[in-house]
């Protein structure tokens, strides 16, 4: 699952992106465009929005406003997403974190 978008995610986005497959990174983190930021169920990469935002409406509903659960995100060590990476990605490590990303 590749980020499309820069922004910081939305538990609301992530919601809705969690069904495709296991998330790498939670709600209120920074992301940018060609992060990878999951692992899809099925074999090609997915272009996905975990910044999207839900709409804001004067109509409230008693199903509309349920609570979002997620799954903890699944966190890499240096080693593991060096062994978990392809050949089209990289691997970029940063004091306060370890991100992969497709290649340019």
């Amino acid at each position: 699952l590749v980020a499309f978008e820069n922004g910081e995610t939305t538990p609301y986005g992530l919601n809705s992106v969690q069904d495709r497959g296991t998330l790498f990174v939670g709600p209120n983190q920074d992301v940018y465009a060609g992060q990878v930021i999951g692992e899809n169920t099925r074999e090609l990469d997915m272009d996905v929005n975990p910044c999207k935002k839900k709409h804001v409406t004067n109509m409230r509903s008693s199903s509309s406003d349920e609570a979002v659960r997620l799954t903890p995100p699944r966190i890499f060590s240096l080693e593991q997403a060096l062994e978990w990476i392809n050949d089209d990605e990289l691997v970029e490590v940063t004091p306060e974190s370890i991100r992969m990303r497709k290649t340019i």
